[in-house]
């Protein structure tokens, strides 16, 4: 049970503070929006989405638990905060960072947890596994979240990304995929890799990538916060 609330908890603030950070960033470009919408905030109620941050993780983590004892991989999403392009001084490259604020906050938050890793010898044993184990989960949540919407596929960051800098015309075609964007991941995430996996065809692109790339970032991680490769152990990928 503890596991469960540990890897919920870790993926909901991920995301909160994944959202949070596309707010901050768009008002440092001069868009307010988000603040006068109250969705400036650090309060994870502010943002939560009842599907994506609360249903879908909490279906995978209790899933993965009781299949293969462990949680390998997490997903979810929260409401996005309301940003107004048309603000920016530039739309197209204000919306880019805006959109890369995201990932960006995540890959720094697995940093700073990993740094939380020399407490542990510091503290009592019971502390010390509550602590590793929650920040082991906090690291994959974030390094999950922020590699997985690095993919160029609007509505994901990196699709918005992608779009602030293509040339124009290749730009406003592929900001049109946005309709169908999170259809389309969906599809290529979740539906298509189980029903082909049904008739004995793999095929999971995303997930075969994430699972070769996070090791790595995990690894990497550890590295940039001065733990040692023996640190990745508890981290189960």
């Amino acid at each position: 049970m503890t596991d469960i609330l540990e890897a919920i908890l870790a993926a909901v603030l991920a995301i909160t503070l994944h959202e949070t950070a596309h707010g901050y960033a768009a008002l440092a470009l001069g868009d307010d929006t988000a603040r006068r919408l109250g969705r400036l905030s650090l309060n994870p109620l502010a943002h939560v989405d009842r599907v994506g941050t609360i249903l879908l993780p909490g279906f995978l983590a209790i899933s993965q638990l009781l299949t293969i004892g462990h949680v390998a991989f997490m997903f979810g999403w929260a409401k996005p905060v309301p940003v107004a392009a048309s603000r920016f001084a530039n739309p197209r490259l204000g919306m880019a960072w805006v959109a890369a604020a995201g990932p960006a906050c995540n890959f720094v938050l697995a940093w700073l947890a990993a740094l939380s890793l020399h407490l542990v010898p510091l503290i009592d044993h019971a502390s010390a596994d509550l602590l590793a184990g929650f920040v082991g989960y906090f690291i994959m949540s974030n390094l999950v979240l922020g590699l997985f919407n690095l993919l160029p596929i609007p509505p994901l960051d990196g699709g918005r990304i992608a779009v602030g800098l293509l040339p124009l015309r290749l730009a406003l075609a592929w900001a049109r995929m946005e309709r169908a964007g999170i259809a389309v991941v969906l599809v290529m995430v979740f539906l298509l890799p189980q029903f082909l996996g049904h008739y004995g065809i793999a095929f999971d692109p995303v997930g075969d990538t994430l699972g070769r790339v996070l090791p790595w970032a995990i690894r990497t991680i550890l590295l940039l916060s001065g733990n040692g490769d023996s640190a990745a152990e508890g981290i189960d990928v």
